[in-house]
């Protein structure tokens, strides 16, 4: 897609109401709490499903479970993606948010070990797979409908809604969560505890799909032409691909810091939770803030400069939370890692989204960030317990994500600019 055609991609969006943006993001935030809620109680799910299990042999199934689901992501992305571009956005929106809550509902009603035996592990396993599948389908037409929707000058602030998002379902993940570990007793955690968690979160899949029923179309697919795969388009998708997955590491990294807290470092619950709400409050400020800098800008500039500061802070991070007080250094770490995450993912995808010709955009975003988080999500929570237990240190996290983002920054360098401000349209 060249600069000229993306100057030029100014047709008159839809004006769009609050709650309308709102039912448009829901699927992205709807998908970070329930796998950071997943993430947060995968200690008590590892006690329901796996109790006969040494306790790191109980973590790492569980967290295996947490992986599976991204198996399917790329199917998921290439069936509902690549609808998004054939009937339209709207459709494709409607159909993977109906698949994920039926698919946490069925996560939250799944009987454990003890009712059920093995029948229990491998049932909720079903509801991961599916699960991935409607979240493969759900980035790539909701991120396209907010670019499309979005005036031009304005495209980073709408499409940095679906990241503030997510990390506004941190922040109530984490409340939630704290409330819960400070009321209830382990035994009540272990037995529903965490399935209030995730049904509190389906419990907002109706009230989305009604309003996402309101939305206008943004794409008239039967009027479209088939844009070739071009190398250029080639090369965007792989660069699109390594620095999604760079975002992914880090996300998840950073998410597994609450089971970090209370697996290795021993913190309390309570504590770890604290943690997840100063990641999910200054994640996403930040998110939105880095969408409006991406806007007046670059996705590229703002991108590149945070992943610079990124690198040279996670280890200094770390050496605090596990040589200091772990109490304090855990939550303001946890809150300045979620800022730096919020100034550096928005404007990667972003900058992809509008790369992607109109036609193809929808499917063709689906399957490179489904891609990307299917393989970087799969491997990222297990690996990092892997290393901790093989290496016994607890600077395994922050190794791994100082090489993931290290090789962000080598991917921008090849990366051109699209905010419309820095190729031709000024700022108004």
């Amino acid at each position: 897609m060249t600069d000229a055609t993306l100057a030029a991609e100014t047709v008159q969006p839809p004006a769009l109401r609050l709650r309308q943006l709102a039912a448009v993001v829901a699927g992205n935030a709807l998908e970070f709490y329930d796998f950071l809620t997943y993430s947060f109680f995968s200690v008590q799910i590892g006690h329901t499903f796996f109790p006969r299990q040494d306790s790191d042999t109980r973590l790492l199934l569980t967290l295996l479970i947490f992986g599976v689901g991204f198996l399917t992501r790329p199917l998921g992305a290439f069936v509902i993606g690549r609808w998004g571009d054939r009937v339209g956005r709207k459709p494709a929106m409607f159909l993977s948010f109906t698949l994920m809550g039926i698919a946490i509902t069925g996560l939250a009603l799944t009987p454990s070990y003890g009712f059920i035996g093995v029948a229990a592990p491998a049932l909720f396993v079903c509801f991961r797979l599916l699960q991935g599948f409607a979240l493969g389908g759900e980035v790539g037409p909701t991120t396209a409908y907010l670019i499309e929707a979005a005036p031009p000058l304005r495209r980073g602030f709408y499409a940095s809604l679906q990241f503030g998002t997510q990390d506004l379902a941190v922040l109530c993940a984490g409340i939630f969560g704290f409330v819960l570990s400070q009321t209830l007793t382990a035994a009540e955690l272990d037995d529903w505890g965490w399935r209030a968690a995730f049904l509190l979160g389906a419990a907002v899949v109706p009230f989305a799909l009604a309003i996402r029923r309101t939305l206008p179309e943004t794409f008239e697919a039967a009027a479209a032409k088939t844009a070739p795969f071009t190398p250029d388009l080639w090369r965007m998708a792989f660069l699109g691909f390594v620095l999604l997955g760079t975002v992914t590491t880090a996300y998840y990294v950073i998410d597994y810091m609450t089971t970090f807290a209370e697996d290795t470092l021993h913190i309390s619950v309570g504590v770890a939770f604290g943690a997840t709400i100063s990641l999910g409050l200054t994640g996403t400020i930040f998110d939105i803030l880095g969408g409006i800098l991406s806007d007046r800008f670059g996705r590229k500039t703002v991108a590149l400069a945070t992943a610079v500061v990124y690198v040279v802070a996670i280890f200094p991070i770390y050496y605090a939370i596990v040589h200091f007080d772990g109490s304090t250094a855990l939550i303001v770490g946890a809150g300045f890692l979620g800022a730096l995450q919020g100034l550096y993912a928005p404007p990667i995808l972003i900058g992809l989204t509008e790369s992607l010709p109109r036609e193809i955009r929808s499917g063709a975003l689906s399957l490179i960030y489904a891609l990307a988080i299917s393989i970087f999500g799969f491997v990222t929570q297990f690996s990092v317990k892997g290393l901790i237990t093989l290496t016994k240190s607890s600077f395994a996290p922050a190794a791994f994500m100082t090489v993931s983002i290290a090789i962000g920054v080598t991917a921008m360098l090849f990366v051109r600019e699209t905010a419309p401000v820095k190729i031709g349209l000024p700022v108004i």
